[in-house]
C-alpha cells in the first residue's frame, strides 16, 4: 500500500515506506521527490543548506538501510507532523523556526482572493501602499 506524504503542501504518494515506533521510514529513492532533501555525505542536504546527522544518533535516522526516518528529521527541523494510520497519510508542517521569522517580518504572505465581481486580486499588487485587511467568519 501506498502512503500519502504531504510536505510543504505537496502530496506524494511513496511506496515501500513503512512506520515503525510512530516513526515514518521512507525509501530513499523517494526522498528527493517527496520532500526536496536528499542524503549526502554532509548530511541531509535540500539545496545550499546542509543538515549534519548528530554525532550517535545515526541510527535513529537510518540511510544503511536505504530508508530515512522522516519523522527523526521532522523533531530535528522543528516540524509538527501528524498522520492517520487508518489512511496511511502523513503531513509535516512548517517548520516552527521559520514561522517564527515569518511573523517577526511583520510581513504578511502574499495571498490570492476574488473580489465581489470575481477578478482575482492578490496582496502582492499592492506592494509599498498601506492595504486594510478586513475578515469575517460566521462562527
Amino acid at each position: 500500500m501506498n502512503t500519502t506524504i504531504i510536505y510543504e503542501d505537496k502530496a506524494s504518494q511513496v511506496g515501500g515506506a513503512f512506520v515503525a515506533d510512530d516513526d515514518l521510514w521512507i525509501p530513499l529513492e523517494h526522498l528527493s521527490a517527496a520532500t526536496g532533501w536528499e542524503v549526502k555525505p554532509q548530511g541531509l542536504c535540500r539545496g545550499a543548506l546542509c543538515i549534519p546527522v548528530p554525532a550517535g544518533r545515526e541510527a535513529e535516522f537510518g540511510g544503511r538501510d536505504q530508508r530515512l526516518n522522516l519523522s527523526a528529521l521532522a523533531r530535528l527541523l522543528g516540524q509538527p507532523a501528524v498522520h492517520d494510520e487508518a489512511g496511511a497519510v502523513w503531513y509535516f508542517g512548517e517548520a516552527v523556526r521559520k514561522r517564527r521569522d515569518d511573523l517577526l517580518s511583520l510581513k504578511a504572505p502574499d495571498f490570492s482572493l476574488p473580489d465581489l465581481d470575481g477578478r482575482v486580486h492578490t496582496l502582492g499588487e499592492y506592494a509599498g501602499r498601506k492595504v486594510l485587511l478586513l475578515s469575517w467568519a460566521s462562527w
